[in-house]
């Protein structure tokens, strides 16, 4: 599978780091290209927890089930990449071929909505760090477990993913959606196959994701799209044409977020930006500048998601605009939460995790 990053940036928690001399090897390009094709590890998480819970006021949910750490997708702006960190790897190749896998989660969500303090009322969130929907899904189904839990339990749940496996999970999806318990947000950030092709190598190609709009659409679930990232001088002319052909695959809603890059998420992108874009790499990280104040990121709340400055509110407002011209201004239905037991006892169980 094609690689979104070739780096491997020192984590930031480690004392040592390694640099390796490419001056040395007789060909370079020989030995970057067995590096792209570095086998993917699944290394097991053991830890007794899978609903993650966040205060931030610019998310819009409070409560979140990842069950992959890293991803296969291997997009190299992914603001997740630094919390690879936090696990030891790094947050360029590691990120990408080094996955942490929660096999255990459909059980661990069970064990969190049966807790007496969880009464069903918030929404919980699928892919609030990695997409719970990256190939590997394919085989292990987690998230087709922990969804059949939700179902279960009468749970609302929101899912955010760039793949279109999603279109598998209509059969459980769509009664849940008859109850208003799921909705699901499609991320497109061009309807260029061959942009897409190496930015989000790993991800549907842009058809797959129009298509899977209209097929989770025509099955009677919500759909959103989301224009996210935004990146200033590469994607920021495609809004337009990409709200209007969600909107015709059947989009009810739409939102936006604008390209930031914290910490090692910086080296990642520049390094990818300038393999793939060296003749528009310096405008467009100048143009990234204009919408942070000079930085290439803003940790502050709000600003973080939308920037700040004359460029920032110029995609805000061609946002704005054609996200009314297309119809994708509504609001999402507000989910119902009386569906919620805590523990449901008709021996009707679902499980669904594997082969179903």
């Amino acid at each position: 599978m094609r690689r979104g990053s070739n780096l491997n940036p020192p984590n930031r928690f480690e004392t040592t780091r390694l640099d390796l001399c490419l001056d040395q090897l007789a060909d370079d390009d020989d030995w970057l290209d067995q590096q792209s094709r570095r086998p993917v590890e699944f290394l097991e998480d053991r830890t007794e927890s899978i609903v993650s819970a966040n205060n931030s006021p610019d998310i819009p949910f409070s409560y979140s089930v990842n069950p992959y750490r890293g991803c296969m997708h291997g997009c190299s702006y992914c603001y997740a990449r630094n919390s690879h960190e936090l696990l030891g790897l790094n947050a360029g190749e590691d990120f990408e071929t080094k996955i942490v896998v929660k096999r255990n989660a459909p059980e661990l969500l069970r064990k969190f909505l049966r807790r007496p303090v969880w009464n069903g009322d918030e929404l919980i969130s699928f892919s609030g760090v990695t997409d719970c929907y990256q190939p590997i899904e394919r085989q292990l189904k987690l998230t087709r477990g922990c969804l059949g839990v939700c179902r279960e339990h009468g749970q609302a749940i929101g899912i955010i993913t760039k793949n279109r496996l999603v279109c598998r999970d209509i059969d459980v999806l769509a009664p849940m959606a008859e109850k208003r318990l799921a909705r699901v947000w499609l991320s497109i950030t061009s309807l260029d196959r061959d942009l897409i092709g190496v930015m989000e190598p790993g991800t549907s190609r842009p058809e797959g994701r129009l298509r899977a709009i209209r097929e989770l659409s025509e099955a009677g679930i919500p759909c959103g799209v989301m224009v996210a990232p935004v990146i200033p001088g590469l994607n920021d002319h495609e809004i337009a044409s990409i709200l209007k052909a969600a909107s015709e695959a059947g989009a009810k809603y739409a939102g936006f977020t604008l390209l930031r890059l914290p910490m090692t998420v910086r080296p990642v992108f520049e390094e990818w930006l300038n393999k793939h874009f060296p003749d528009r790499a310096s405008k467009i990280l100048g143009r990234v500048r204009q919408t942070r104040e000079g930085e290439l990121t803003s940790p502050q709340f709000h600003d973080r998601m939308r920037g700040t400055g004359e460029l920032a509110e110029q995609v805000a407002k061609i946002f704005s605009t054609f996200r009314t011209r297309y119809g994708l201004d509504t609001k999402p239905v507000t989910h119902d939460s009386t569906h919620f037991v805590s523990r449901p006892d008709d021996g009707r169980q679902m499980h669904l995790p594997f082969g179903q």
